[in-house]
């Protein structure tokens, strides 16, 4: 699934602790071997834009690193973040190697998993077609942040993709006229629309004379049974539309400004690549893209191929298994916060636990971590050394006003949206371009929320107590302002003394030691759920471990002893690798409690960066064969279905266009010169004692290929 690494590049565990901001803030790597490129090699660019960091790398020839870079992500303007990167990466380059070597540009990012974990999601509206009650409630999609405003259409297919209902058109039109102004996009779903898309492509049609917004067709995202998951899927997508613009364009923005003319891909959920231009019709697919990014690279690093990887951010950590060289895919499709789609994608556990993720006490007064993101408290004073008297002053007051911790300012060069409630535009008109604490912002709970939806949205920045501040005040990671997460703490403290009505406060250096254990316990549990659910030899049945089992468990991550009798611990067979910025900080403890041979490659912190540009495009396509009736045999081809009256036939049509399907598919994706491996499945019945029938069958290609290198004047010659 990944290249490998030229010689000397090889696993490389580090010693000690990695020096979290210090060692990755305007940080740069290069190759003492550098000197050695010439302009008959090529350089191809990955990058990675996560929550926190965006990280840069050059590959030569895409077989070794030569340099990397990192700066902070600005998520109210992606190309400062993008460019910061991108300029340091290339002032690696030595004299003679110009911008012109480089002939792939590849990304991974994190921002549709983060958008689907904190549940940030631009207004859609979708249409449900031929749906009825029972399955609009299973897509949840009228959950709480499931899919925005939802329509009901009558039409839809039945399961041989006979018409079951004429397609409603008035209705769709006034879908369009009742909520175009409120929504930026729609999606459609259509009942058995794998089997007939008839009704989607028809209401994406009318669609599209009545409004420029994107539209999702649920059919095109997955060729399998569910419609209801199938909504929610395409729901999903359009949600993430304007996520992945704002990513695609502040890249090729900065790409033009540094005169990079090559090819650009984004790496899909499942570790493959796909051109830009398919990413913005299909946002879903980068689901998980950060971590199917970083197994490719732990993978092209360390050369293993069977091994646990988990990938820490700033605000979550991603858990995969790999076996063989291909990590687990997971067959129920992506599953990321609350929400199961029909993705394909690397199987991932996703936490809500980064380096960044929030600190606070919980309505029982137990400290908690995540899974809200919030600017570390020492960046924002490093950011802004004014913020340093603010948490001062707060930090000296007995009596603490509420949301202490929680500081806010405006992003700058943003605007608040015409659709603000009016809590929120009160909240945005009392924020400032500087830092002032959420207690002068906001006076209630639901003035709270409205900041954090301010910020879920990229108009303003929250900021509060975190891990990374936590490191800092342990002298485990540097870089910012210390004083600043040291009140932090205090403030966090006397929080606590406060609302269990204690005569003592915790001391800050307390705060952030059970800050620490919290992080390496979670991770722990994380760390053993994914590796159990991924193991062939424990049984689906086996995996409730009871209450001896859950202690068992407990008493493993904390590091405690199970019995002073009976010795027994549960950890991790296979190496641990860890990758991400602070992973320096936390896994050394959490391997040796597991008792897992700990790999924290070199390159480690820019993983995803590296796993961008050394995965393959990669494009599947599955086509029916069923019986509607008996010696009738229908292949469900997307360009009309055709019925045969004998198996063989059908089944070579199948065959044949899910062949051409996906050829085509991987060279629209941007695959150089893909090869195609075919296979089908058949499902047979009896109609009597040895008597067996074709019931049904998929015939599935996989087309495969690296991605096209070059330069636009080299693709119009061609």
């Amino acid at each position: 699934m990944w290249a490998r690494q030229g010689k000397g590049q090889g696993e490389m565990p580090e010693s000690g602790m990695l020096r979290g901001a210090k060692t990755l803030r305007g940080r740069k790597f290069k190759d003492p071997q550098m000197s050695a490129i010439n302009s008959a090699q090529e350089l191809w660019l990955g990058l990675d834009t996560g929550g926190t960091f965006t990280d840069a790398v050059l590959l030569a020839d895409g077989s070794r690193v030569i340099a990397s870079a990192k700066s902070l992500t600005t998520p109210w303007n992606l190309a400062l973040g993008i460019g910061k990167a991108i300029r340091a990466v290339l002032d690696c380059l030595p004299a003679g190697a110009g911008r012109r070597e480089i002939t792939l540009v590849s990304v991974s990012t994190t921002l549709a998993t983060n958008a689907v974990v904190e549940n940030r999601f631009s207004p859609v509206c979708t249409l449900l077609i031929g749906f009825d009650d029972a399955m609009v409630e299973r897509s949840g999609l009228q959950r709480h942040g499931g899919g925005g405003l939802v329509v009901r259409v009558q039409g839809g297919h039945g399961a041989t993709g006979e018409e079951s209902a004429p397609l409603d058109e008035a209705a769709v039109t006034r879908a369009v006229a009742d909520h175009e102004s409120r929504v930026e996009a729609f999606a459609i779903a259509a009942n058995f629309s794998v089997r007939n898309p008839a009704h989607e492509l028809r209401a994406r049609k009318l669609i599209r004379a009545l409004t420029p917004k994107p539209v999702t067709c649920a059919h095109e995202l997955s060729s399998k049974l569910d419609a209801p998951r199938r909504a929610l899927t395409a729901a999903l997508n359009a949600r993430l539309t304007p996520q992945i613009r704002h990513l695609i364009e502040a890249l090729s923005n900065v790409l033009r400004e540094e005169a990079i003319d090559a090819p650009l891909m984004i790496v899909r959920g499942d570790g493959s690549l796909m051109k830009a231009e398919i990413a913005l019709e299909y946002p879903v697919e980068t689901i998980l893209s950060g971590p199917a990014a970083s197994v490719v690279g732990a993978g092209f690093l360390t050369g293993l191929e069977d091994f646990i990887v988990s990938d820490m951010g700033g605000t979550t950590t991603d858990i995969a298994v790999v076996s063989g060289g291909r990590p687990v895919i997971s067959g129920e499709g992506a599953l990321v916060g609350a929400w199961r789609t029909m993705v394909e994608a690397v199987d991932v556990r996703t936490s809500g636990l980064g380096g960044d993720s929030e600190v606070y006490l919980d309505r029982q007064h137990r400290l908690r971590v995540g899974p809200r993101k919030a600017m570390p408290l020492s960046l924002l004073a490093h950011s802004f050394p004014a913020a340093l008297a603010l948490l001062r002053s707060t930090a000296e007051l007995e009596r603490l006003p509420p949301y202490a911790t929680q500081i806010a300012f405006r992003n700058p060069d943003r605007a608040p949206p015409a659709h603000l409630s009016a809590l929120e535009r009160r909240v945005w008109d009392a924020l400032e371009l500087e830092p002032r604490a959420a207690a002068g912002i906001v006076r209630s709970g639901a003035g709270l929320d409205a900041l954090r939806r301010l910020a879920d949205a990229g108009l303003a920045t929250l900021a509060s107590f975190t891990p990374s501040d936590a490191m800092h005040v342990l002298d485990r990671q540097q870089g910012w302002c210390v004083e600043a997460a040291e009140y932090g703490a205090r403030i966090l403290a006397t929080e606590e003394r406060n609302a269990r009505a204690a005569r003592t406060a915790a001391s800050p250096r307390q705060i952030c030691e059970r800050t620490y254990e919290h992080v390496v316990c979670e991770t722990g549990r994380v760390l053993l759920a994914a590796a159990l659910a991924n193991d062939p030899g424990v049984h689906s049945q086996a995996r409730g471990w009871g209450e001896l089992g859950e202690r068992l468990i407990e008493d493993s991550v904390a590091g405690r002893r199970f019995s002073a009798i009976v010795n027994a611990s549960i950890g991790l067979a296979q190496p641990l690798i860890a990758i991400g910025a602070p992973v320096g900080a936390y896994y050394p403890e959490v391997a040796r409690r597991l008792g897992a041979p700990l790999s924290i490659p070199t390159h480690a912190a820019v993983c995803n960066a590296v796993g961008a540009v050394a995965g393959v495009v990669s494009q599947a396509v599955e086509i029916l064969v069923n019986q509607p009736t008996f010696n009738v045999f229908r292949v469900h081809d997307p360009a009309g279905s055709r019925d045969y009256a004998d198996p063989e036939p059908a089944l070579e049509h199948a065959l044949r266009a899910s062949r051409e399907l996906a050829l085509a598919a991987a060279r629209r994706a941007g695959a150089a010169d893909p090869h195609v491996e075919s296979s089908v499945t058949e499902r047979l019945a009896q109609v009597g004692p040895g008597t067996d029938y074709l019931a049904e069958a998929v015939a599935r290609s996989i087309a495969t290929g690296r991605p096209w290198a070059g330069h636009a004047d080299a693709r119009v010659s061609a």
